[in-house]
């Protein structure tokens, strides 16, 4: 347990007061800001939850999802034991069991499926409950490959968005976030900064007080869009037509910044003649957006340099989302806008973290031609909605909750119903999922287990120190996938190591963007920035050097090149977006670009979650 002296220190109390000591840790939410933060601990119990104001980035703040974290933990209704279903499907009742019981029948079960049906009659249904590398995401899937179960897809967000931006730009982090106080122009696309993203509102608000002008783009009129300089209501689902008509009012007026294109942008001439046809008056009819808007704000975000895009994840979220991206990927180097600190777009800065990913992916113990479900279409899938060969038989959900989070809540209700589909969940409550669990497990909460994190939102490593041990019998996912795994036989090294060794495994230490950052320093400090250049300075672009197949800013689209409709084979995007492929498991065919550029019909070429 890593303490600090942050604030008054109180391991001398006098003896009629409990000693009291700080704990440094990581909010694990999946969040933008991933939050450092500091846990006062009293003879064992934590007595405060507060925001880390070593952390410049973070600062010192708290969400609201986190202030009363106390209250979580310290539940009554939390779950501390391993329960059975005591009565019907869906009646939330349940009676305590001992782990090696939870344990034995989930293998016993897992055991009967695979033999009757095969494994693939065995899905895993999880996401970013929890967002630390270790405990996360991809926590389970070694275990699930080993097993081969069905691959849960997991697109709820941002694979459109993520292929549709590597292929032109590349996976850059972008603009650095705390860049945006060098920014003269702020352009908001479907974000509230102010309400999901409150770290970043201080560097736009600096930057707004030395002169940027910030607009917001956005359907809903939110606090962002009240607190900035001009707001821009659009029509939901059109954003890919806004921003083909502001590159066609920046290329028709000579707004382009000729050398940076000329130096480090491949298929300037296609595009500027496919964007000829998307007028702002069309456009104007397509978003609801005025005319005379579209081309004040294409002429102020091509003449106010440096200038920067903050998309959202919600900007994807439509049909078309994915060229929506790739359109609006292109303006920055349109106008030259990455040539200074603070100029370009932010996507995610996910792309900077040297995250070791394989390790946790485990696809070498995946079964060549193991069949694929998006969890979006879980409810149909537990319904026979999609005519599966192999009906699923048998459903584990962690990290996830989803009666709430999943498309087609009734097909999801009515599916969980079935008598004969086996289901285990591992949560901190009673969900709504969880009531029609037959086997409860329970989990740590973020103070209960140790974790490393990347952010997609900064440019910071935090670390989780454990400052509680687990209520209950409550464990972390590593180490119920290590209990899984031993009753199932499983015997590989992989299901055998310790969330130390699993930390260790975390990061490639030795990328330059590591440099300096040690598991030891992490602990002791509870994050680091990563080894860039700062933000003064950090201007990744400016000289061109895009992750890219050519290095540039490929307008022409060589991951399409070739490609005979609007969808593309996984193996080409992957050698574009391998790292972020990794990340999401992004398996399936992909539909987020055309060989030409941005296409016109983006209501219908492309689907968000392909």
């Amino acid at each position: 347990m890593t303490t600090v002296e942050e604030g008054t220190r109180q391991d001398d109390a006098p003896a009629d007061r409990p000693a009291e000591l700080t704990v440094l840790g990581a909010c694990g939410q999946d969040c933008p800001d991933s939050c450092s933060m500091v846990v006062t601990v009293a003879d064992g119990v934590a007595t405060s939850v507060s925001g880390s104001k070593t952390n410049p980035y973070t600062n010192g703040g708290l969400c609201v999802k986190v202030d009363n974290y106390l209250d979580k933990v310290y539940s009554p209704d939390r779950v501390l034991y391993p329960l059975k279903r005591s009565g019907p499907k869906g009646s939330g009742r349940f009676e305590r069991i001992s782990w090696d019981e939870a344990v034995a029948t989930i293998a016993e079960k897992f055991t009967a499926i695979a033999d009757e049906f095969g494994p693939e009659a065995i899905m895993p249904c999880n996401y970013l409950g929890t967002q630390g590398i270790t405990q996360g995401l991809n926590v389970g899937d070694a275990f699930f490959n080993r097993l081969g179960a069905t691959v849960a897809e997991r697109t709820y967000c941002d694979a459109g968005s993520c292929t549709a931006y590597a292929m032109t730009v590349g996976d850059t982090a972008g603009v650095d976030p705390e860049s945006f106080v060098h920014s003269k122009f702020i352009l908001i696309w479907a974000s509230n900064i102010m309400s999901t993203n409150l770290h970043l509102w201080p560097y736009v608000a600096e930057a707004k007080k030395r002169g940027a002008k910030v607009v917001v783009i956005d359907p809903v009129k939110t606090r962002t869009a009240k607190a900035a300089s001009w707001y821009i209501p659009i029509r939901p689902g059109t954003d890919g037509a806004l921003a083909l008509a502001m590159m066609h009012v920046i290329i028709d007026e000579g707004l382009t910044d000729a050398d940076y294109i000329e130096r480090h942008t491949i298929g300037f001439d296609e595009l500027a003649e496919r964007v000829q046809q998307y007028t702002p008056q069309w456009a104007s009819e397509e978003t609801g957006i005025p005319v005379d808007d579209i081309y004040t704000l294409a002429r102020e975000y091509a003449q106010s340099q440096p200038a920067v895009i903050r998309i959202g994840v919600a900007i994807e979220r439509s049909a078309g989302g994915g060229q929506s991206v790739r359109a609006i990927s292109c303006l920055p180097s349109l106008v030259g806008a990455w040539r200074k600190p603070g100029g370009g777009i932010l996507q995610l800065p996910l792309w900077a973290f040297p995250v070791n990913w394989p390790e946790f992916l485990q696809t070498d113990l995946q079964t060549p031609g193991t069949r694929v479900i998006n969890l979006y279409q879980l409810g149909e899938a537990l319904t026979g909605g999609l005519n599966l060969d192999t009906p699923l038989k048998g459903l584990m959900v962690y990290n996830s909750n989803p009666v709430v989070v999943c498309p087609d809540q009734k097909r999801m209700i009515d599916g969980l119903s079935r008598e004969d589909l086996f289901t285990v969940v591992s949560d901190h409550f009673i969900t709504d999922t969880a009531d029609y669990a037959d086997i409860i497990l329970p989990a740590t909460t973020q103070l209960e287990q140790d974790d490393i994190n990347f952010s997609w939102g900064h440019l910071f490593v935090t670390y989780n120190n454990r400052s509680i041990e687990p209520m209950g019998e409550a464990v972390p996912n590593t180490e119920l996938f290590r209990r899984l795994a031993k009753a199932m036989g499983f015997t590989e090294p992989v299901f055998s190591r310790t969330d130390e060794e699993l930390i260790a495994l975390s990061y490639d230490w030795n990328a330059p963007a590591m440099e300096g950052i040690s598991i030891e320093s992490l602990k002791q400090l509870g994050w680091q920035r990563l080894n860039l250049p700062g933000p003064d300075e950090y201007a990744p672009h400016a000289e061109g050097n895009f992750r890219t197949p050519s290095g540039k800013t490929e307008f022409l689209s060589s991951a399409a090149a070739g490609a005979t409709s609007f969808c593309l084979s996984s193996g080409r995007v992957r050698t574009i977006t391998s790292r972020v492929n990794r990340w999401i498991r992004f398996r399936t065919t992909s539909r987020h670009a055309n060989r030409h550029g941005p296409t016109p019909n983006w209501r219908r070429s492309i689907r968000s979650t392909c």
